[in-house]
């Protein structure tokens, strides 16, 4: 059964980091396509970044670029994301998903496995 599990979420202080961690099982991820999306509190989900098989990558969302990273590791079938400088506004659950396709898409629809998300709180 393919499964995608996050973790590393939690509360932290207007200026701190939080590294989200997500484990991929049933599939290996080398040839997938990855992303981390996040929903606000009473908003829709939406895309914060990408990343293809090839390690290229793509942030959707304006106000995390340069603060936050993606990555993988296909080795250890995860891909990460690095949240530094949190603001209050990135509070919300973060999910990470695999892709059907072998591009990066910001459109929810492109992705067919999602985790169950994670949840941050960004919070003085």
């Amino acid at each position: 059964q393919w499964q995608l599990v996050e973790s590393g979420g939690g509360s932290v202080q207007p200026g701190g980091s939080l590294s989200l961690s997500c484990a991929a099982s049933g599939f290996t991820i080398d040839l997938q396509t990855l992303g981390w999306f996040y929903r606000a509190p009473g908003l829709g989900r939406e895309a914060l970044s990408c990343i293809t098989s090839d390690g290229d990558t793509t942030y959707y969302k304006n106000s995390v670029k340069g603060r936050f990273t993606i990555s993988r590791d296909d080795a250890k079938n995860m891909v990460y994301l690095q949240m530094n400088n949190l603001k209050p506004e990135d509070t919300g659950v973060y999910y990470c998903a695999r892709s059907w396709k072998n591009y990066c898409s910001g459109d929810s629809d492109a992705y067919n496995y999602w985790g169950q998300g994670t949840q941050v709180t960004v919070s003085s």
